[in-house]
């Protein structure tokens, strides 16, 4: 299994959010740099993000859901164009669950399991 994985729901809909665009990148000296992206499935979910023998060292990453694109393809206006989740691992190897429970006008997230 990837090291980081995340699922995204759709809170008004009551399911799954398919087709929503998200990449991973890590903080640098430099700014962020991109490590994966992908595109959630009909589960909400993105299988294999990072393969899974990467392990990620110590640090600041960023997970850029672009929920913009989401919220155009079911004709619906949100207010959020996208959503970053910043969080920092602490270079152990464990398991990070991010996941997204999303609507047109608001958000949360948590430390899954």
């Amino acid at each position: 299994m990837s090291q980081i994985t995340t699922h995204v729901l759709d809170t008004t809909r009551g399911l799954p959010a398919p087709n929503l665009p998200i990449t991973l990148f890590a903080q640098t000296s430099n700014g962020w740099h991109k490590l994966a992206s992908g595109i959630t499935n009909t589960d909400g979910r993105i299988a294999g993000l990072l393969a899974d023998d990467i392990v990620l060292a110590a640090g600041i990453y960023r997970m850029h859901f672009a929920t913009k694109t989401y919220f155009a393809a079911n004709n619906e206006q949100g207010f959020y164009p996208y959503v970053d989740i910043v969080f920092e691992l602490d270079g152990s190897g464990k398991h990070y669950h991010i996941p997204l429970l999303l609507t047109a006008f608001g958000y949360s997230t948590y430390r899954g399991s």
